[in-house]
């Protein structure tokens, strides 16, 4: 059944046609509002739509890329168009959430949101390459408390870490400032994430490595410094970006502690003018932006790292 399907698939023409079902049957879900019969704009978007994907066929690849890029920024664009926003409203608050402009002598929004996420990296990479080590030593104590840590920071929501450092640390004496307590529970989550990825690289890299440098004469540490984790690296930086924008966006829940980073700036503009939609959309911007950045930023590093090990 399944092979006579993928043989079926194989087919150009039957490619098309399950291409156009398939756009003609979304598009009927939704109301256009125009004086036309119901069925005929989802079947002209659907015809649109396998034309389309016919003529960027003889383009080159990177033309292809560039084309269906722009024709979904384009689409995007005018799915905010439809929202009638006041534009005016957005270019006047943008230096605000950009965090071009301080509050009270103190910076904010997006500024201060990169501050809260390199800080949070910095700490939680040191707090995963801990916690893998614990996690591969023979000692009991050790595996036990990084096996706890690992389960409970990756058994629960980031939303009850940040509510509990910065609620439940006073109940024992212990009072932190938001910011603090926002980058101890990124810190704290990231790390349990990221010392997995951290334990995955390490063990990737084969026994025979260690066993050779070993009988070259160094020492266990050395060995981990100078010839496991530098192979290693190779497979612990692709997922250790995707972490970091991960945290770019989940660091958005520090606002419920009354931070001003780029999510409490667009609620509390938008809530004071009734502006909701422009500020969410500004901010979800300027987070794309980011994200894209730290991307490109990413694949550099992947690049150079990769280089690094191939040349080894």
């Amino acid at each position: 059944m399944i092979a006579s399907l993928m043989l079926l698939l194989e087919r150009p023409s039957v490619r098309w046609l399950l291409l156009f079902a398939v756009t003609a049957t979304a598009l009927s879900f939704f109301d256009f509002g125009a004086p036309l019969p119901d069925i005929a704009i989802p079947i002209a978007a659907g015809a649109v739509v396998v034309a389309n994907f016919r003529l960027l066929g003889f383009l080159k690849f990177r033309a292809q890329v560039a084309i269906v890029w722009a024709e979904l920024l384009g689409l995007f664009l005018l799915f905010f168009y439809s929202f009638d926003l006041s534009y005016d409203y957005i270019l006047e608050r943008g230096p605000i959430l950009l965090g071009l402009e301080l509050g009270n002598g103190f910076i904010q929004g997006a500024v201060l949101t990169l501050y809260v996420c390199f800080i949070s990296i910095a700490i939680s990479t040191v707090i995963a390459l801990a916690a893998a080590l614990a996690r591969l030593s023979k000692s009991g104590p050790a595996f036990g408390i990084a096996s706890f840590y690992i389960s409970f920071f990756r058994g629960t929501p980031l939303l009850l870490q940040v509510m509990l450092i910065y609620l439940g640390l006073p109940q024992i004496g212990i009072v932190l400032e938001a910011i603090p307590a926002g980058v101890i529970a990124l810190s704290l989550c990231y790390g349990a994430y990221m010392a997995e990825i951290f334990r995955a690289g390490i063990l990737a890299v084969g026994e025979g490595q260690t066993e050779a440098a070993l009988a070259l004469g160094l020492r266990p540490g050395q060995v981990m410094r100078l010839v496991v984790l530098p192979q290693a690296m190779r497979l612990i930086v692709p997922p250790t970006g995707n972490q970091f924008i991960s945290m770019l966006k989940d660091s958005s829940l520090v606002s419920i502690m009354g931070v001003w980073e780029l999510m409490y700036l667009a609620r509390t503009h938008g809530r004071a003018e009734f502006k909701y939609m422009e500020m969410l959309i500004a901010a979800a911007l300027i987070y794309w932006a980011m994200s894209m950045v730290f991307e490109l930023i990413q694949a550099r590093i992947e690049k150079r790292f990769g280089k690094g090990i191939a040349a080894g």
